[in-house]
């Protein structure tokens, strides 16, 4: 489990750490390390909110391995952005469905789902903050 901290509240995700066990690990050990703190969530959609970047434009973090599951993309899920190759997705950008988003299924890694903080997610807007994300 994680807990996103920002100031319009906090976001609480559980891990699928048995689908997506090397995507999991990888959050969590970012998380423990303080890599998300200040960072900010650069992309806000009607649909996605998207943030985990440190360039804070789309563009930064590294690379690792997809790791698809049948978990669908529904209202609350918790992906991992991809390149969109099938093969290689971001290490570091995260994004969260704000509605039912099932056309990513297969092509993105989904990791977690939202159990408490949705109305947190529907207020974010670009330039939100991470304060920092505890994990358990």
């Amino acid at each position: 489990m994680a807990t996103i901290k920002t100031a319009k509240g906090n976001i609480e995700i559980e891990f699928y750490t048995k689908d997506a066990p090397n995507t999991v690990a990888n959050f969590v050990s970012k998380a423990k390390s303080g890599f998300y703190n200040n960072l900010t969530f650069h992309r806000v959609e009607n649909w996605v909110v998207q943030g985990g970047d440190p360039l804070g434009n789309g563009a930064g973090g590294g690379n690792m391995t997809v790791e698809f599951n049948s978990k669908p993309f529904v209202v609350g899920a918790v992906g991992i952005a991809s390149k969109g190759d099938g093969k290689v997705q971001n290490d570091s950008q995260f994004f969260i469905v704000k509605t039912d988003s099932q056309f990513l299924n297969g092509k993105y890694t989904n990791f977690g789902i939202v159990t408490k903080g949705m109305d947190v997610v529907q207020k974010m807007e670009i330039g939100d903050a991470i304060l920092g994300i505890t994990t358990e």
